[in-house]
């Protein structure tokens, strides 16, 4: 016995999918034409501007109010140019700058990109608070380490998207930026006071609020505090006493994905879990980016069975289809030709460059890259200061697999510049640039959040707060390098 279609819609109405390929398939165009509230862009999705554009005109074919999101951070975080990095600087490198006008207007802009591309809702800006130097997850997304500083990017962000009429999702609330473990590998905890929380994570989200954001989006961590034992994303401690009833949110709030492990684990599984978020609170659920029409309907199935037994009230979801709906109703699809921004990006980029001893006189250098992972949020995207070299021979290593020796011989009467994400972090990684600085001129670049680690005995230290395509030629445009 099928499900009643009533219902069926209804759910469907909650749901942010994903699909794969640059072209929806005839499944995603069927499912947006039953009811299904929108989808969310990967870098899989994206090819060309015109292409992103095609595709979302064949969705708002199949109905005109159906939702498209994306996560376009700038900075490391990026799907429209995840094919050779943003040419916008990151939050942190926008935070370092400290001109919140020049924040409003590097988001303006990518607001107006996706807008031409028929993107209507923006799953950025962060706004976590990076309170944890070794934060895995966040780091160079945030705006930095001050809540007062964050709050005031965080809200001119939101101007900046907003004005050009594609929503902002501000995330991921409570706050990530105390944590050392990654939400898509694992619950992490924040095991603080809600008195801490007030006077350090919760400003950021209390201006975003206060600036009009539509959206907020859920974090997939336990605070003891609030949450006992289950994730932010399912507790109505947090999504209504603290979201809506203190901070005074009446937009929609987006989980994040609940295939990610933070979630998924908790709950036993991706339906279990969109029956909890909705439970407590949430409007509008991020399935996650590897999702087909089978993973869809299992979904709808779960929160039809959950109506049925008790598990949820059928008010609740209509209350979260209703604001999923005001969501779409507010969003204004663009379309056209992609703005020219010029060189906003890659002058703010330059802005943010922080130069810690000599980095002058670097007569064709080896520049040394050091291999650094991504994180799922991230993805694999081109990195470093390759694609802006002039003279320079490059090359690429694994800190723990390189002998500082090896690269002393390599470089011969050279000086060194070597690259880096989080070089400190990776195993290996301080060994080889102390190694090699103990006995060559070494110039360190370092794309990653800079934290309080300086290497002994560098020449230089240059900090780029991000390892966009923006940041990596201003980082070789400070050391005299770029072509």
């Amino acid at each position: 016995m099928g499900l009643d279609p009533g219902l069926r819609r209804l759910a469907l109405g909650t749901l942010l999918a994903a699909y794969p390929g640059p072209t929806p398939p005839p499944w995603a165009l069927d499912l947006v034409g039953a009811g299904l509230a929108g989808y969310t862009l990967f870098g899989t999705n994206v090819e060309t501007p015109a292409q992103v554009a095609t595709a979302t005109a064949a969705l708002r074919d199949a109905r005109t109010d159906v939702l498209v999101a994306i996560d376009e951070e700038g900075g490391d975080v990026t799907r429209l140019a995840h094919a050779t990095g943003s040419p916008y600087p990151g939050n942190a490198a926008l935070g370092a700058v400290g001109d919140v006008a020049l924040t409003r207007r590097v988001y303006a802009a990518i607001g107006a990109e996706l807008a031409a591309s028929g993107i209507t809702v923006n799953l950025a800006p962060t706004v976590d608070v990076n309170s944890a130097d070794e934060n895995p997850v966040i780091g160079t997304r945030s705006f930095g380490a001050d809540p007062l500083r964050v709050a005031a990017h965080s809200a001119a962000a939101v101007d900046g998207l907003q004005g050009v009429g594609v929503a902002a999702c501000a995330k991921h609330f409570p706050g990530h930026g105390a944590t050392v473990a990654d939400s898509h590998l694992e619950l992490p905890t924040v095991d603080v006071p809600l008195d801490v929380l007030r006077e350090r994570d919760l400003p950021p989200f209390a201006a975003t609020v206060a600036a009009g954001t539509r959206a907020v989006m859920t974090a997939h961590i336990r605070v003891p505090a609030l949450t006992g034992d289950r994730p932010a994303t399912f507790s109505r401690t947090v999504l209504v006493d603290l979201l809506r009833r203190e901070l005074g949110f009446t937009g929609t709030v987006i989980t994040d994905a609940l295939e990610m492990k933070g979630a998924s684990v908790a709950a036993g599984g991706v339906g279990p879990a969109a029956v909890a978020a909705l439970a407590a609170g949430a409007d509008l659920l991020c399935i996650g980016a590897k999702v087909d029409a089978a993973l869809v309907e299992h979904v709808v199935t779960e929160i039809v069975a959950a109506l049925g037994d008790g598990r949820l009230a059928r008010d609740r979801v209509e209350e979260a289809a209703g604001r999923t709906a005001e969501l779409a109703a507010w969003t204004r699809p663009g379309g056209g030709p992609v703005p020219d921004h010029g060189d906003l990006g890659y002058a703010a980029a330059r802005r943010a460059v922080r130069v810690e001893g000599i980095v002058a006189g670097l007569d064709r250098p080896l520049v040394v890259q050091v291999h650094a992972t991504a994180t799922m949020a991230e993805g694999r995207v081109p990195w470093g200061l390759g694609p802006h070299l002039s003279d320079a021979e490059e090359v690429r290593v694994v800190a723990g697999e390189t002998d500082p020796a090896a690269l002393r011989t390599l470089a011969g009467d050279r000086p060194v510049v070597l690259v880096g994400r989080h070089l400190h972090r990776l195993p290996g990684g301080a060994e080889l640039v102390e190694g090699l600085a103990a006995v060559h001129p070494v110039t360190v670049v370092e794309m990653g959040w800079p934290g309080s680690w300086r290497p002994a005995g560098v020449r230089g230290f240059v900090a780029t707060y991000g390892a966009s395509h923006a940041n990596g030629r201003a980082a070789a445009e400070v050391l005299g390098l770029a072509g």
